[in-house]
């Protein structure tokens, strides 16, 4: 079975985690899928993306050249058009047990300052635990990221 690893933001927020985990799946040969709920905060993010520190190849779902993006970023409804090995999941979006079974890669971050937020997270680990998905804890309560049993 596949695994999900889910990131407990409490000191910083997602876009300074997103290039080092966007960073290491490119290194990594992989296509990257980056899925919010809404497109309103995609188009967000993908003007973060082009403005932020370093360059994060990338694109936002639904122009001509979906299946040529190494990042392409989705909502809940639209799918991958980019053959993804990797999903980061942002803001709640859902992560299936059988795309963490066919996935290289997927990580769940979600802001721990937000109540709702952090109740989603924790649906989502019960969710794909019961599904048989081996999932990691990473929490940067201590000022770096570590995996917590």
């Amino acid at each position: 079975m596949g695994s999900a690893l889910f990131y407990h933001l409490t000191r910083s927020g997602a876009g300074q985690l997103l290039p080092t985990l966007l960073g290491k799946s490119l290194q990594a040969g992989w296509r990257v899928e980056l899925r919010g709920r809404d497109r309103a905060s995609q188009a967000t993010l993908d003007e973060d993306l082009w403005l932020g520190e370093g360059f994060i190849p990338h694109g936002l779902a639904g122009g001509p050249h979906d299946g040529r993006q190494p990042v392409l970023l989705t909502t809940d409804q639209q799918g991958a058009g980019n053959s993804p090995l990797c999903i980061i999941a942002l803001d709640g979006a859902v992560v299936s047990a059988a795309e963490c079974e066919s996935m290289q890669r997927v990580c769940i971050i979600f802001d721990g300052n937000d109540p709702q937020a952090l109740d989603r997270a924790r649906g989502q680990w019960r969710d794909l635990r019961a599904a048989g998905v081996t999932a990691e804890y990473w929490s940067e309560a201590d000022g770096r990221w570590e995996r917590k049993q």
